[in-house]
């Protein structure tokens, strides 16, 4: 049972950088940094929005909008972090 919350862990915190990638590679297209015209950008881009917008989707219609910073990366952080503590500290002690 302890292999299951590591791995759920682990799967957490794949996530958490998933989602670090996401907003450094949205930020980078926004600043011409990257061009989206280039395949492997696009590529990557889709990627990680396909991975990110099934759960980012619903906080961006929950949290007020606050012009043009999307804070729903943030509150997902949050979150993820918030769980890995309770399962770290709440349910990992105590599973045999």
């Amino acid at each position: 049972m302890r292999a299951v919350v590591d791995l759920i862990l682990i799967a957490l915190n794949f996530y958490w950088w998933v989602i670090i990638v996401s907003a450094i590679l949205s930020w980078l297209i926004a600043f011409n940094v990257l061009n989206y015209r280039n395949q492997v950008v696009a590529q990557i881009d889709t990627v990680l929005r396909a991975l990110t917008e099934p759960v980012l989707a619903p906080i961006r219609r929950r949290i007020p909008a606050t012009g043009p910073v999307d804070l729903s990366p943030l509150v997902l952080l949050f979150g993820i972090i918030f769980v890995q503590l309770l399962l770290t500290y709440y349910v990992r002690p105590y599973v045999f």
